[in-house]
């Protein structure tokens, strides 16, 4: 789920540049050659470092286990969901390839992947296997295109000692949303010689990926599942009126410049690694980031507090998921691939190397007892409790989530009142979503 943000691209981008697909596809070698006689798949991942190396492991245990037979050889690709589209539409894909969830819905409705419906149904698979909101993301039109690989959810992460230098209890995060509010007032400091912010509690905008969803943490609902944007219902317009409270309460211009000093997120100068920055709301990944870049770091990570009375652990769950992309030249093969990534053994390998939990609904007590992240139960549970949340599943989350972004930035920069800048997302969105159904009902897909 990291940086998905930053990487999401449109079809028109995709299939503008098909006309490099053939020099893509020689970069990346889709090429196939028998190995001792064993039919050779070329998988593709976009994992690097010690997440690509995880991948390999699990790849790795595939071939000792089916030596002689298949032999799967890992690819790493950047920029993967627009490389995988162009080959798929160049007809040289790789056999097997790794994606994100915020594909899955665009992909089956393009026929861009392998619908794998029968082939769970023959092995006896179901959504009881998963914990069910990652089965769900992979699935579109009631139908299954992915499974999950490597999952994610994100959560309130403090430091430790800010807080213990504040006069709060360390051990002790905000359980509410106003307690958040009140901890990062104490929290915040200013520079006696220049009376800037040397060190904010909080910042709704740090690290800004996720502007879209705010509105689950006051009950919120992005779209009605099916044909209508609720951009802005109630529960959203709150959600963006709290946003604007802090632009209020401590000045728009003067979070521009403390902002300005804060270095790359892949960095010790990042907001929160480096202290200036309190509290924020992260995902499971962040524990990986603080080892390489604030090793004696002493932080937390707790349910992000929710506004709605009676409500807590609230939480956004994401994933990258495995397909078979259509064109693939030996999908049988291919599946045998894709389940051994979701079996225990495969899944375990992968997501233990990753610091992640599993997606699965029975892991082991080793997967546990060997994990190195020490909050990595409290993400497992956040993905299984009724208040965890996703994107919307459709074709017109692209244009939904950079409306609002825009909307996002409108309000904070108090450019805009939450209701006007959440009328104008629903009301261009709803145009967007418009479109995609008539053609989906064009082709046949509804009705």
């Amino acid at each position: 789920m990291k940086g998905n943000e930053t990487t999401r691209v449109t079809r028109r981008s995709a299939l503008a540049t098909l006309a490099a697909a053939p020099a893509l596809l020689a970069v990346h070698g889709c090429g196939r050659t028998a190995r001792g006689g064993a039919v050779e798949l070329a998988y593709w991942e976009k994992w690097t470092k010690f997440e690509g190396q995880a991948a390999q492991d699990m790849v790795d245990a595939f071939n000792e286990e089916y030596e002689g037979r298949i032999h799967v050889t890992k690819v790493t690709t950047t920029q993967i969901e627009r490389k995988l589209l162009i080959a798929i539409a160049g007809g040289n894909p790789p056999d097997v390839s790794g994606m994100y969830a915020f594909n899955v819905a665009p992909y089956a409705d393009r026929n861009a992947v392998h619908c794998l419906d029968d082939r769970l149904k023959a092995e006896g698979i179901t959504r009881a296997d998963y914990i069910p909101v990652y089965w769900d993301l992979c699935e579109h039109r009631d139908a299954m295109w992915a499974l999950p690989t490597a999952p994610a959810t994100v959560a309130l992460h403090w430091n430790k000692r800010l807080f213990r230098e504040a006069g709060l209890d360390p051990e002790r995060p905000p359980r509410t949303l106003a307690e958040l509010d009140a901890f990062a007032e104490k929290l915040t400091k200013r520079d006696p010689t220049t009376g800037e912010y040397a060190q904010m509690g909080f910042l709704p905008q740090e690290p800004g990926w996720w502007p879209w969803a705010w509105g689950f943490w006051f009950g919120g609902k992005l779209w009605n599942g099916s044909d209508t944007i609720t951009a802005d219902e109630p529960a959203n317009v709150r959600a963006f009126e709290w946003i604007a409270s802090y632009s209020t309460k401590y000045g728009v211009d003067a979070i521009k410049r403390f902002a300005s000093g804060f270095g790359n997120f892949s960095s010790p100068q990042n907001a929160f690694l480096a202290g200036k920055v309190a509290m924020e709301m992260q995902g499971v990944w962040m524990h990986n980031f603080i080892n390489m870049y604030a090793s004696g770091m002493q932080w937390g990570a707790a349910p992000f507090p929710c506004a709605q009375p009676g409500k807590d652990s609230v939480s956004i769950a994401d994933a990258d998921v495995i397909v078979i992309p259509r064109g693939s030249r030996h999908p049988d093969e291919a599946w045998e691939f894709v389940k051994f990534s979701n079996s225990q053994k495969g899944m375990e390998i992968l997501c233990n190397g990753q610091r992640k939990f599993s997606p699965l609904a029975k892991v082991s007590d080793r997967f546990w007892e060997q994990h190195e992240h020490p909050y990595i139960k409290l993400f497992s549970d956040l993905a299984k409790g009724p208040s965890v949340a996703t994107a919307p599943q459709t074709g017109a989350l692209n244009r939904y989530q950079e409306e609002l972004r825009v909307a996002f930035d409108r309000v904070r920069n108090l450019n805009a009142t939450p209701q006007e800048a959440l009328g104008a997302v629903r009301e261009r969105v709803q145009q967007a979503l418009d479109r995609e159904l008539r053609r989906l009902r064009r082709r046949g897909l509804i009705s």
